[in-house]
């Protein structure tokens, strides 16, 4: 099987890649049946980053040949296969994936909204409790200051009993 795909060269850090027809089991820097063209991710100017045999290319397709899914992203942008067909594809083949990734972090947003609202609740009565302590220790406070405030009136009362006697 013919497969379309990108064989790296250029030198480190700074990529360069020929799209090619190679046999699908043929290494990546392997023998190739076509150079289809190249793409230089580093250039700047969109108009100099990729260059295709447009021709060639809608030859190997028709022949049967699969685009890997970097050149099917790259033919799609280029205009020379169908965007359309392209994202249907993608979404047949990634699809149930994206889904399940999805619903995984809207239950991740739950449970981290569940967490912060125990936090919070927590926090909550934690600082309801230590109010409740404080208010407790201030009424045993008063009380005590009221038990000595009753003691000196009583002892200030029993002293001006004995002045009178």
């Amino acid at each position: 099987m013919v497969r379309i795909r990108m064989s790296r060269h250029g030198r480190t850090h700074r990529p360069f890649y020929r799209i090619n027809a190679i046999e699908k089991r043929n290494p990546r820097d392997g023998r190739i049946l076509e150079n289809l063209g190249w793409y230089s991710p580093i250039e700047k100017d969109p108009a100099k980053q990729v260059m295709l045999h447009e021709d060639r290319i809608r030859h190997w397709l028709s022949q049967g040949a699969q685009p890997s899914d970097t050149c099917r992203d790259l033919f799609a942008k280029a205009g020379v296969m169908d965007a359309a067909e392209v994202k249907a594809a993608f979404e047949k083949r990634y699809g149930r994936r994206i889904e399940k990734m999805k619903v995984e972090l809207e239950a991740k947003r739950v449970a981290e909204a569940e967490a912060a609202k125990a936090k919070a609740a927590e926090e909550a009565a934690a600082a309801k409790a230590k109010a409740d302590e404080e208010a407790a220790k201030a009424k045993a406070e008063a009380e005590a200051e009221a038990a000595k405030a009753a003691e000196a009136a009583a002892e200030s009362e029993s002293a001006d009993a004995d002045k009178a006697e």
